[in-house]
């Protein structure tokens, strides 16, 4: 039975119905399905059963229905990236996404990555978005244009000096054609690199490939930008040592020309009363090199692995617009969103009819921003599809074990199973118990991950 004390502020209706839930028989099996969950603020609620049989004899191992749980229901992860709807759910794929990045720079042979991918040529790159108008912010000198110096938490920084002069259009328009900025840069990189090595393409793909992998972050102006791990390898990828001439500053330069050149522009055509606009980066551009853990360097592959999580869960939201489909703009005022987001998202509604094949308005919630938050190159690393199969695979080999199966041999083995979406979600007060069995779960890892520090630290100071 949880402490209720800790909830003696809720409403009534919540109150009253966590004390249903709690008081149920069927408790001890809900709270077991949302801690196998990790806590998910939003599960899957499926109907059914499954069959084991063994092939040879016909022989029923295991029955499982849906039947005997609680609410006739099995509960399972939403599996949302965003933090801002799924807090546990995000937390995961974080950490696959760290998994996934320090692959690519550590090495990790139970990934396919081998360790000498440590020393290939890999730098850490910011392209960012042009200016659509000055805004408040926090230069070095500590006073913004408007004459004030803002605290970081200001609400104020990110929105426009002058609102009406702003170039809304301009910034969603940038923010929906991104992703094919990027594509556009890595094949003019490919081009930049080969130039300087005195190569054609082809030549260039037999002796050195281009591996990335990069996250989208919003400014607080509403502006997308990319951090992007780059590196250089063999032609044959990670496993694959490049060519001498390969180097950091030779990477650096070429990224640098590559960002700026007038190949890496799209043209947006006139329409209406929208002028046409030549969509490039912005001339803020950050490249610098990643040092090894312990090499001196504040940018190290931990480092870097963790940047790239952290923003792999949030997306626009971070700028006061909603974390989902907008259906009509009279929403954004019963959501409180505020001015600048309001205007970002108003100017993808006047843009959707002169632009139909961008759609707009389909993507106003992410400001117009309609690729992927977070992508690799082919050979970069592992990839999330790998790592949840792992989890899967290792979750599956658990449930043999605690059957008693794991002694027959899988081949023998047949599963027949019959699954119905039944809906989602929590009721007000199990919401509450699910938020409260989260944060159980993640003390427990946070505990458990400062121990493992403390004694790789022992260990470290006796050897």
């Amino acid at each position: 039975m949880p402490d209720l004390a800790a909830f003696a502020g809720l409403d009534p209706v919540t109150l009253g119905d966590m004390l249903r839930v709690a008081g149920s028989p069927a408790f001890d099996r809900w709270q077991d399905q949302v801690r196998r969950t990790g806590g998910c603020a939003d599960p899957i609620h499926l109907t059914g059963w499954t069959l084991t049989k063994d092939r040879t004899t016909g022989q029923t191992l295991h029955r499982y229905s849906t039947e005997d749980e609680p609410g006739g229901r099995l509960r399972v992860a939403c599996g949302n990236r965003r933090a801002s709807r799924c807090p546990s759910c995000a937390r995961l794929y974080a950490a696959d996404t760290y998994h996934l990045i320090r692959a690519g720079l550590t090495g990790d042979e139970s990934k396919d990555v081998p360790a000498s991918v440590r020393d290939h040529p890999r730098v850490f790159a910011t392209l960012t978005a042009p200016s659509f108008g000055p805004v408040h912010n926090r230069p070095d000198t500590g006073r913004c244009r408007c004459g004030t110096r803002h605290d970081a938490d200001d609400a104020a920084l990110g929105t426009p000096l002058d609102p009406d002069g702003y170039d809304y259009a301009g910034a969603v328009l940038f923010n929906n054609h991104a992703g094919e900025l990027w594509r556009r840069f890595t094949n003019r990189l490919r081009r930049e690199i080969a130039a300087r090595v005195g190569l054609t393409q082809n030549e260039l793909r037999e002796r050195c490939r281009v591996s990335y992998g990069k996250v989208a972050e919003f400014q607080r102006r509403g502006a997308i930008h990319f951090h992007a791990v780059i590196r250089l390898d063999g032609p044959d990828g990670p496993e694959d040592a490049p060519p001498a001439w390969a180097s950091v500053q030779l990477l650096t330069d070429a990224i640098d020309a590559a960002v700026r050149h007038s190949y890496t522009t799209v043209t947006v055509p006139t329409c209406d009363t929208e002028p046409e606009r030549a969509l490039r980066w912005g001339t803020q551009l950050d490249i610098r090199p990643i040092r090894a853990l312990g090499a001196g360097e504040e940018l190290t592959e931990q480092a870097v692995a963790a940047y790239v999580a952290k923003y792999a869960t949030k997306a626009a939201e971070t700028t006061g617009t909603l974390d989902r489909r907008i259906g009509e703009l009279h929403e954004l005022k019963r959501h409180d969103v505020p001015d600048h987001a309001r205007r970002l998202i108003r100017a993808c509604w006047d843009l959707d009819g002169m632009y139909p094949d961008r759609k707009l308005w389909a993507w106003a919630h992410m400001l117009g921003f309609r690729g992927h938050f977070s992508s690799k190159s082919r050979r970069y690393s592992t990839t999330l599809g790998a790592l949840r199969q792992v989890r899967a695979d290792y979750r599956a080999e658990e449930q043999r074990e605690a059957l008693g199966l794991e002694d027959i041999e899988p081949d023998t083995v047949l599963v027949l199973a019959d699954w119905q979406y039944a809906g989602h979600g929590h009721t007000p007060g199990e919401s509450h118990l699910a938020q409260g069995i989260a944060r159980d779960l993640q003390l427990n890892r946070d505990t458990a991950r400062e121990a493992l520090h403390d004694q790789l630290a022992l260990e470290g100071a006796a050897a």
